[in-house]
């Protein structure tokens, strides 16, 4: 007779059951073909007058940008959000698409690894047709209107800063590139470390799905769905699919990881590191794109080339005095994007509420709940004065 351990995903026949659920039921309403569909049949031209998301959810909204646009104005911003968010978006999912592998290697100990691995296969597909569907849409809007990226990028290794638009330097980058190279080295032959890292996914995930419910609410209400814009299906598409990545999240965080060994205190170590790291990605909060943790500083440059572009025809002085009343001024648009902030925060808590091994400080989300209206206001002054003296006069 062939003994068991203790203790094993195996042995509890709950925990495998809400996997095999999950999986089968996001293997039944998968999106792809959808998705496909939708990205090859996209033609700006078709919806470039058209909301794409709810008003709330345009580029800089609550500013005196979007105060003072026109509606043609605020139809590019609305649309503008989209390609920002999902250009962030983008960056994720292929960080996941890598993760997901390193971290089924990470399972291979388990005795029943199979449901978890064909689940995150399948998860991975999804996340590679979600980056195509986003890339097409961002790269011909971009193209159309100013003939080159704005918010989108080349395709980019697993290894760069999650964050596209974020405080760093080169040595920044470099350190956190050889913590992602030891991270995936370490948990594709750790089970503890591999469940470990939908813990950081799931709070990842949390935000974005917090977001995306709003975004998709915009295809589910329109009044001829068939009709909607392309990008708002995508979004609506792109939800379904998330919604069934954060339930994996979560199982694997919260329940395959009790079927393991209890953590060793390197591992409880490295685990709380990973927290951590999410913190420090979310503590900055974006005026811009309300909902993604960008350093807006980083932003300056993006957001001029928008405002000298022929659709807001600004001057130099005129375009350097909007970034500065839209970043360094209180606004309604600063506090509506702050509550996001707060709201991902205390979110953050309830997820991690469960897990017995997380540090104090990664438990009330401390590092994140540092950052205030204030400080994001002197950040920006200081930083806004820097950039104009670096940007020449033209």
């Amino acid at each position: 007779m062939i003994e068991t351990k203790e203790n094993t995903l195996l042995e509890n026949q709950q925990v495998c059951r809400k996997l095999q659920i999950n999986y089968q039921r996001n293997k039944k309403q998968d999106c792809t073909e959808l998705l496909d569909q939708a990205a090859a049949a996209f033609k700006y031209d078709d919806c470039q007058n058209e909301y794409w998301n709810p008003e709330q959810f345009s580029l800089l909204f609550g500013t005196p940008l979007w105060l003072e646009a026109s509606s043609n104005q605020r139809i590019i911003l609305n649309q503008l959000y989209w390609v920002a968010y999902y250009s962030q978006i983008i960056s994720a999912e292929i960080a996941t698409i890598f993760f997901n592998q390193t971290s089924a290697a990470g399972l291979y100990a388990q005795e029943d690894f199979r449901p978890i691995c064909d689940m995150l296969d399948l998860e991975s597909a999804q996340e590679r047709a979600h980056i195509n569907a986003f890339k097409i849409i961002s790269q011909q809007v971009e193209s159309k209107l100013f003939g080159k990226r704005i918010f989108s990028y080349p395709m980019r290794s697993p290894y760069r800063e999650t964050m596209v638009f974020t405080d760093t330097n080169y040595l920044k980058r470099q350190w956190k590139k050889l913590q992602l190279q030891a991270f995936g080295l370490i948990s594709a032959d750790n089970t503890f470390l591999a469940c470990q890292y939908f813990t950081v996914r799931g709070v990842r995930t949390l935000n974005g799905k917090l977001i995306q419910h709003k975004l998709s609410n915009y295809y589910q209400k329109h009044p001829n769905p068939e009709n909607a814009p392309i990008p708002a299906k995508i979004s609506y598409y792109h939800f379904l699919d998330e919604s069934f990545h954060f339930n994996s999240s979560t199982i694997i965080s919260h329940d395959v990881i009790n079927c393991i060994k209890p953590p060793t205190k390197f591992e409880k170590l490295v685990a709380n590191l990973g927290i951590q790291g999410c913190q420090k990605d979310h503590y900055h909060c974006s005026v811009a794109v309300n909902g993604i943790f960008w350093y807006d500083a980083a932003l300056y440059p993006a957001i001029y080339q928008v405002l000298r572009s022929q659709f807001f025809g600004m001057s130099d002085a005129d375009a350097k005095d909007m970034i500065r009343r839209c970043f360094t001024e209180e606004t309604q648009g600063l506090h509506n994007s702050f509550q996001t902030h707060t709201e991902a925060m205390e979110s953050y808590k309830v997820y991690l509420q469960p897990l017995n091994y997380l540090w104090k400080s990664n438990r009330e989300m401390s590092l994140m709940a540092d950052n205030s209206i204030t400080k994001y206001l002197n950040r920006q002054k200081t930083a806004f004065k820097k950039w104009v003296i670096s940007l020449p006069t033209s």
